[in-house]
């Protein structure tokens, strides 16, 4: 029995530093090649007009508040599952909560990431919403156009 709790104690480490490593591979690849912010989308492609602005910077202020609490749970759960790995022999109910812990996280702020973008495409005209559409586009899935 003991034989078989180190292979799955192996395989597991190995599937995490294989997940580790290709994360790590993936981030170095993406950070060489970024999208244009949405910011940037907005503010310099756009061109909006100085109401559009003033509401954009309203819709921006309040995503902006909401963002480091967000990003904070991703880093706790993020923490949260280190920790269970570490204390783990293998895919234990700790292991699988601070996974789910960490699946909410990331869902919330990516829930609230788009609803931040449909809400500043609210503000835009049809011609600059359709460029807006086709930027975010490009910027979510660049190798489909």
């Amino acid at each position: 029995m003991r034989g078989w709790r180190a292979i799955v104690l192996t395989a597991v480490l190995a599937a995490i530093a294989s997940g580790a490593g290709t994360w790590i591979s993936a981030s170095w690849v993406l950070s060489r090649r970024e999208p244009p912010s949405l910011h940037d989308i907005v503010h310099h492609d756009l061109k909006p007009s100085p109401a559009q602005l003033t509401r954009i910077e309203a819709v921006e202020g309040r995503f902006a508040a909401r963002r480091p609490a967000l990003e904070a749970d991703v880093r706790a759960a993020n923490l949260e599952l280190a920790r269970a790995i570490e204390q783990s022999d293998g895919d234990s109910p700790q292991v699988q909560a601070a996974v789910d812990h960490f699946h909410v996280a990331m869902g919330a702020l990516q829930k609230e990431t788009i609803a931040h973008v449909f809400e500043m495409r609210s503000v835009l005209t049809p011609a600059q919403a359709d460029v807006f559409d086709e930027r975010i586009v490009e910027a979510l899935a660049p190798d489909e156009g």
